[in-house]
């Protein structure tokens, strides 16, 4: 019987014969005299779960709102599909934004719709897809993240999981290349905490997604990362596997592993 230890490490495997799907370079961004980013490198390959790490006020949110047009970087380049975000306009911005989904630490439900309404509403102006479709689409996603069951309840009746669940099911139903999650176990309890993580793999593994995972959470990073990189004061200090980092010899590395 496979683990899931040795599924990921099968996918580990196969990402590094990936195509890139995002590259950055030298990044930098400054808040008046306070640098926020100095000297930021990554990439992250199609199908790779990447995670990134670090402490509250190191740059992770910042780095996720460069990547999408939303904060205009000081320096560096950062490109996407092999498009250099800073320097599109903003059709070609909202045309590379439709193929990397979001889901934020709330969920960010529309606390007056149904769940069904909710994630119907990313395809509100497609007159492609007809209703029924889109209910096919739905029931389809909730399914994927295992509640069906709740298609028709309220955000008010959705534990904090759920929500979590169901803010993942709408980012799924447009099938974006890319993910950014933000977050995704904090405010849960350890058991769903795991559950969210395992939820991630299994959806790297049914949609064929890259992810940018941003956590505190180590049990997260291990479960769903095939690489981290740790930032500290605006630098990329470590980058590898769970293993990797968890047996470095650097003291700023070590601080996350006690």
């Amino acid at each position: 019987m496979q683990t899931a230890t040795d599924n990921k490490t099968t996918d580990k495997e196969a990402a590094t014969t990936a195509e890139e799907v995002v590259r950055i370079e030298h990044l930098s961004k400054a808040f008046g005299t306070h640098e926020v980013l100095k000297d930021i490198n990554l990439h992250l390959d199609k199908g790779e779960n990447l995670v990134v790490m670090g402490k509250s006020g190191t740059g992770k949110s910042v780095l996720i709102k460069c990547m999408v047009g939303l904060m205009d970087p000081d320096g560096g380049s950062i490109c996407i599909f092999g498009k250099s975000v800073p320097d599109l306009d903003e059709k070609e911005l909202n045309d590379v934004r439709k193929k990397i989904g979001f889901l934020f630490q709330s969920a960010a439900l529309y606390d007056s719709m149904t769940v069904r309404e909710n994630l119907e509403f990313p395809l509100r102006d497609n007159k492609e897809i007809s209703s029924d479709e889109k209910t096919k689409m739905v029931e389809e996603v909730l399914n994927n993240v295992g509640l069906l069951e709740a298609i028709d309840k309220m955000p008010s009746e959705l534990s904090g999981g759920m929500r979590k669940r169901i803010g993942l099911a709408r980012t799924l139903i447009q099938r974006p290349d890319i993910i950014l999650y933000d977050e995704p176990t904090t405010g849960l309890d350890p058991i769903t905490s795991r559950e969210i993580s395992h939820l991630i793999l299994d959806i790297q593994k049914k949609y064929g997604s890259a992810a940018l995972i941003i956590t505190h959470d180590l049990d997260c990073a291990h479960i769903t990362g095939n690489r981290i990189i740790l930032l500290n004061e605006g630098l990329v200090i470590a980058e590898g596997t769970y293993d990797d980092l968890k047996s470095s010899k650097d003291e700023r590395v070590c601080d996350f592993f006690k």
